[in-house]
């Protein structure tokens, strides 16, 4: 007899396998639901929405200070990025190395301490000695005003300067005019896009200096996990074939994409893609998007740091604290 479930993830190329039924979950009869912004699916996720859903990594880690909290992760890994590539700066402030960023005002997309915004506050104080409380702090939205996720923690740490934009102020906007400094954010500003030669990104040959970052480190930054309610950590089969489907729609993809190289990707609309393609397997490896704990263990351990040391976790979390202990092994 199969079981019922509610499961909530954004469509990526990796899980549309799963939403358009080429692989089933074993056990299960899942209705799946996906939306526009995936901020949704989290703010749904915490109403208790769904029985399965992908959540930030942040989102997901705050709900551990609640006096209960009510969700566990399964390592799987929907949604990851290099993230240098996300801090954008006004070509008129005098930044150009990480350090000026001290005593500067800069953005930060949708609240203090968003997945992009950990992992690079974490990268600016491990290699280049500069800590978010040596900067003032603006949150909002890029391109859209977006109100304070006042459905989620908060956490603000001592000594650290933060206010959110008023009425209908964007991030992007303020980084063009100079009224802020700097931004780091999910999201590109439409003004770079557009061609404005006021914003440039921090790290103008951003691929170079993400590719070294995973070669000495090892850590390709994931953003989002799964999350299930903590009562269903005792349901090991379940969750065990929950894992095994989402893996395998991600192997669908990689697969389609290694035959692709048989005929130099000529179903992929990228001019370059193929050479692109073999230098990423190369670095990456056979499996580029690995789920699992053991191959994302470092990544998620210096994650979990980042988020302690930034003061939105009040103690520091291990792996074994967040994850379902029947996926531990995997």
């Amino acid at each position: 007899m199969s079981t019922p479930l509610r499961i909530a993830t954004y469509a990526y190329e990796h899980t549309e396998a799963l939403l358009d039924g080429r692989v089933p979950i074993e056990g299960v009869s899942a209705t799946f639901e996906s939306a526009p912004l995936v901020s949704d699916i989290f703010r749904r996720t915490i109403e208790g929405r769904y029985d399965v859903s992908e959540y930030g990594l942040t989102y997901f880690l705050r709900t551990f200070d609640l006096q209960d909290s009510p969700f566990l992760a399964l390592p799987i890994f929907p949604n990851r990025n290099f993230r240098h590539s996300s801090v954008f700066v006004n070509t008129s402030a005098g930044i150009e190395k990480p350090q000026d960023l001290a005593g500067k005002t800069i953005g930060e997309f949708a609240m203090f301490g968003h997945d992009p915004g950990v992992w690079m506050k974490g990268i600016f104080s491990d290699e280049y000695g500069l800590t978010p409380d040596q900067s003032r702090w603006v949150i909002g939205g890029t391109d859209h005003p977006i109100p304070a996720f006042d459905w989620l923690p908060q956490p603000v740490p001592e000594g650290v300067d933060v206010r959110h934009t008023a009425g209908d102020e964007t991030l992007g906007a303020m980084l063009e005019s100079g009224e802020i400094d700097a931004l780091i954010s999910v999201d590109v500003p439409q003004a770079l896009l557009n061609g404005s030669t006021k914003i440039a990104r921090l790290f103008p040959d951003y691929e170079t200096v993400e590719r070294d970052y995973f070669r000495r480190t090892g850590i390709f930054p994931q953003m989002h996990i799964v999350a299930v309610p903590r009562e269903m950590a005792t349901e090991t089969d379940l969750l065990k074939s929950i894992y095994r489907a989402f893996c395998k729609a991600k192997e669908v993809v990689q697969q389609k994409y290694r035959q692709g190289a048989l005929k130099q990707h000529m179903g992929v609309v990228t001019p370059w893609f193929s050479k692109h393609f073999e230098e990423n397997r190369t670095l990456l490896g056979e499996d580029w998007w690995p789920y699992g704990l053991g191959a994302n263990r470092k990544a998620v351990d210096t994650f979990l740091r980042y988020h302690y040391e930034q003061g939105l976790s009040k103690r520091l979390l291990t792996s074994e604290d967040i994850f379902v202990p029947a996926l531990l092994d995997t």
